[in-house]
């Protein structure tokens, strides 16, 4: 990878669906480059998909809470392979300590929030402790990918 890539990866992470035409515009080099270098970060693997970004306000997911689990080390991987199968869970990260789960969830009220947690963590002896916080306010954030 060089700048051009850098700078073109970061054009892309802003709007995926920005022209190989204004990419070029953009970083000064032909549309032909552009596309190359475009494909070319595909194969690599660096772009792995173009997505569309969706703002979960407007689909009435309002309640955004992060829950972290210490589960049993056993149960690690099962425990995350089910919660991550729930319409709730965005994201969730097995943690370096081999015994712990980072979890996003989006729901839209707090009362459904409630329900998953009863369903879904709670009733289980293998998840060991719970630690959640719901988010009260974005101050940076990564909508669009990481920035390079």
């Amino acid at each position: 990878m060089n700048t051009t890539d850098t700078e073109l990866l970061n054009l892309l992470i802003k709007d995926g669906r920005m022209s190989y035409a204004d990419i070029a515009r953009q970083l000064g080099i032909s549309r032909a480059h552009a596309r190359t270098r475009v494909n070319a970060l595909v194969e690599e693997g660096v772009i792995e998909q173009f997505t569309a970004v969706v703002n979960p306000e407007k689909l009435g997911k309002a309640i955004s809470t992060f829950v972290d689990l210490r589960v049993a080390p056993a149960a690690l991987q099962q425990v995350a392979d089910e919660l991550s199968a729930c319409p709730e869970v965005v994201s969730l990260y097995i943690m370096s300590d081999l015994q712990s789960l980072h979890i996003h969830t989006l729901t839209d009220t707090y009362t459904s929030f409630d329900a998953f947690v009863r369903e879904r963590i709670f009733n289980r002896p293998e998840i060991l402790s719970v630690d959640c916080k719901s988010l009260m306010s974005r101050v940076k954030h990564r909508r669009g990918g990481a920035r390079l």
